[in-house]
């Protein structure tokens, strides 16, 4: 259960209904999730998070797939569910294949098995791996 209400874009203020349609605009669809509602309790919040998103997001050297790829890693190993669906999706939805799924779980699996074990051992890092 969520620990704020969740903004629907007719009970917003001018400076949220301004972000949801930037949001509209650019992922150019008429839903708004609910990640968006709950931050729209502090506008302010919000914005920034929403404006970081698309620039981080946004094409660049990466390709959006793996982009997203990347969110699903790093949401696993924060244990955030919201965030794996939500990026799931969207890789999907971006052209992920199920193949590519599978190996990127396979990797998530395998990084969380080595990190645990280097970490509970406290291996030291090799120099040729510290960059100068």
């Amino acid at each position: 259960m969520s620990t704020v209400k969740l903004v629907e874009y007719e009970d917003a203020g001018a400076e949220v209904k301004a972000v949801y349609d930037d949001i509209r605009q650019v992922r150019q669809t008429d839903f708004i999730n609910n990640f968006w509602k709950a931050l729209a309790n502090y506008p302010a919040t919000l914005e920034r998070v929403w404006s970081a998103g698309k620039e981080v997001m946004a094409p660049g050297e990466i390709d959006a797939v793996t982009k997203e790829m990347v969110y699903i890693a790093v949401s696993v190993a924060n244990a955030c569910e919201y965030c794996v669906h939500s990026h799931t999706s969207a890789a999907f939805g971006k052209g992920m294949s199920e193949t590519q799924y599978g190996e990127l779980l396979a990797v998530i699996a395998l990084a969380q098995q080595n990190n645990g074990l280097a970490s509970g051992m406290q291996v030291p890092v090799d120099e040729v791996f510290l960059k100068e």
